[in-house]
């Protein structure tokens, strides 16, 4: 199957480039550009495509409202969204993971980065690194008002196993990672954090760090014998 992919930037010559490494690709091909948010939603309906590459800072309509009309769209529910972004963690790519983005890649990813990026992506991965999870967290922690929606209904359908999993994937940890913390087979992690996004309607494993503290399931860190978040204050 081939995957196809959109390029939203303003830049052309940012285009150009990801295009010229895209098209390098057996199964991958560019099938359209757009220059700002409302071009790429509307070249993201004509296509049909599988991930739209997105650049959060365009003029017009910009890459984060545009983020939110992808991801809210019940017809576009297979389409992947891919942040461009010069900085791995900023407020603009905190935004856009809340909004529905399945992670993000630099503008200078090496090309092999690059695609195994969008292949991973379109199979329902993330592309969140560990240091931008616990990016991730540290905003949370930095709200002076956390976000914690109404349990979602599948919160009561998880099984204690698929819990406990989501609440590591919320602290940053990699399936080999939790294999390894709790003597499970990488394949039985996957499944099992596979079950809990179902469950709990994530698009992908980012989407599923965003669930684990809007549902209250991960609790933010505290340090021990203060009572304190990590990286607040006691006053």
């Amino acid at each position: 199957m081939t995957i196809r992919v959109v390029l939203a930037d303003d830049q052309a010559l940012v285009r150009g480039g990801f295009r010229v490494l895209i098209d390098a690709a057996p199964d991958i091909e560019v099938v359209g550009e757009a220059s700002e948010g409302a071009e790429a939603v509307a070249l993201v309906r004509e296509t049909g495509c599988d991930v739209i590459l997105m650049d959060i800072r365009m003029p017009g309509t910009d890459g984060l409202t545009a983020t939110r009309e992808i991801t809210e769209d019940s017809t576009l529910a297979g389409v992947r969204v891919v942040i461009l972004t010069t900085f791995e963690i900023d407020e603009y790519v905190y935004q856009a993971l809340r909004a529905g983005a399945s992670g993000f890649l630099g503008k200078g990813v090496e090309p092999s980065v690059l695609v195994a990026g969008i292949r991973a992506v379109v199979r329902g991965d993330a592309l969140l690194s560990p240091e931008a999870t616990k990016g991730l967290i540290r905003r949370f922690l930095e709200s002076p008002t956390p976000v914690v929606s109404a349990a979602h209904p599948g919160v009561a359908e998880l099984t204690a196993r698929e819990r406990e999993l989501t609440v590591l994937v919320a602290e940053g940890l990699s399936n080999a990672e939790i294999a390894d913390r709790l003597f499970l087979s990488p394949l039985t992690v996957k499944t099992h954090v596979n079950r809990a996004m179902t469950k709990l309607g994530s698009r992908d494993r980012a989407q599923l760090v965003v669930a684990a503290y809007r549902y209250g399931l991960a609790a933010p860190p505290v340090l021990r014998g203060t009572g304190t978040p990590r990286g607040g204050t006691s006053r």
